[in-house]
């Protein structure tokens, strides 16, 4: 987001009123694209796949701690478009907003790069913010829902698991795919576009088929999300993932094709281990493949300054001093600073 705006426009004055007004219209914007496929568990409706959760912590990683009112906004506005707003409704925005501050706060913490080049990134999105954060929205909504009369006591644990699953699965999703949109710097050269088109194609062709197929065809999907992950890492394998991930829901919110004749439960059930397992695999399969490029690339480079040193050596001369490079410089900046979020 803060590459859409400009570092530059967002340090003069009023920079940080248009970061805020930003990260609430992506929100809002999420939040309505989440609300267009719904199902219901217990009398209460929830989204299978809720990007908004994804939105606000790519916010938060990309733009600073600072904008979190942006999420409240955002939420909001998202709550007044679906009922009348009550008391209730506080509560339900402080759990939208202190979920992915508690997760940002977690991978900061924890040393989380938002380039996930490597394995301990994918595991820290994973762990701390998709299981181990969501639940504080997951458990003050639905909370709050019993408390106020909207929902019955037992239907707690069952709606409290779709919403949860709901968060963790636009975290597993939106946020790793908005992080590499926003480190994007160059196109692909045109030998992978082609590549790149026929991978597209075959998801076009593949997906639709397995997933409205009415036969158990859904693993057909993952050799897709494999060679995505192999040959274009990441932005690849997640866009693979919330494509699948897009489908899937439409299939089950119809109760067509693999979730066909299943109880709402049901459905929801099979669609959230569905995705959840896909966007596992992409997320930590393409870190996985990046981190050890990343090393290969890095032993490689080590091998020819020792060559060149050793040339150096051989021929009686003092050795060259080590190029610092643009990346020496991204590294320490990566590991020096922390989006704050001020103007």
């Amino acid at each position: 987001m803060a590459s859409v705006l400009g570092i530059e426009e967002l340090r003069r004055p009023g920079g940080y009123a248009i970061r805020v007004l930003a990260v609430a219209a992506c929100y809002y914007a999420a939040a309505r694209l989440g609300l267009i496929r719904e199902l219901t568990v217990e009398g209460a409706v929830v989204t299978p796949l809720w990007p908004a959760s994804g939105v606000a912590l790519a916010a938060l990683l990309t733009c600073g701690l600072r904008c979190w009112p942006g999420i409240v906004l955002g939420a909001f506005f998202s709550i007044l478009s679906l009922t009348t707003p009550d008391v209730w409704v506080l509560c339900i925005l402080f759990g939208n907003t202190a979920a992915p501050l508690c997760a940002a706060l977690l991978l900061r913490r924890a040393g989380f790069r938002t380039d996930l080049a490597r394995l301990r990134d994918g595991l820290a999105l994973t762990f701390l913010a998709a299981l181990a954060a969501t639940p504080i929205s997951a458990t003050v909504g639905v909370g709050s829902l019993v408390l106020s009369g909207s929902l019955a006591a037992e239907g707690f644990w069952p709606v409290w698991l779709a919403w949860w699953v709901g968060d963790a699965m636009g975290v597993l999703i939106v946020t790793p795919l908005l992080l590499m949109l926003h480190r994007a710097r160059r196109p692909l050269p045109l030998g992978r576009w082609k590549e790149a088109t026929a991978l597209a194609v075959v998801a076009c062709l593949l997906v639709p088929l397995a997933v409205y197929s009415p036969h158990s065809l859904l693993f057909l999907v993952y050799p897709l999300i494999v060679w995505a992950a192999l040959r274009f890492q990441l932005l690849g394998s997640v866009l693979c993932a919330l494509f699948t991930s897009v489908v899937a829901t439409v299939a089950a919110t119809d109760g067509v094709g693999a979730f066909a004749h299943l109880t709402r439960v049901a459905v929801m059930a099979k669609l959230q281990a569905f995705n959840g397992s896909m966007a596992l695999t992409a997320l930590l399969l393409s870190a996985l493949i990046t981190e050890q490029r990343n090393t290969r690339r890095s032993v490689e480079k080590a091998c020819q300054e020792l060559v060149e040193v050793l040339e150096h050596l051989t021929a009686g001369e003092a050795p060259p001093p080590r190029p610092h490079t643009a990346a020496d410089d991204e590294d320490e900046a990566e590991d020096r600073s922390w989006p704050t979020g001020a103007p």
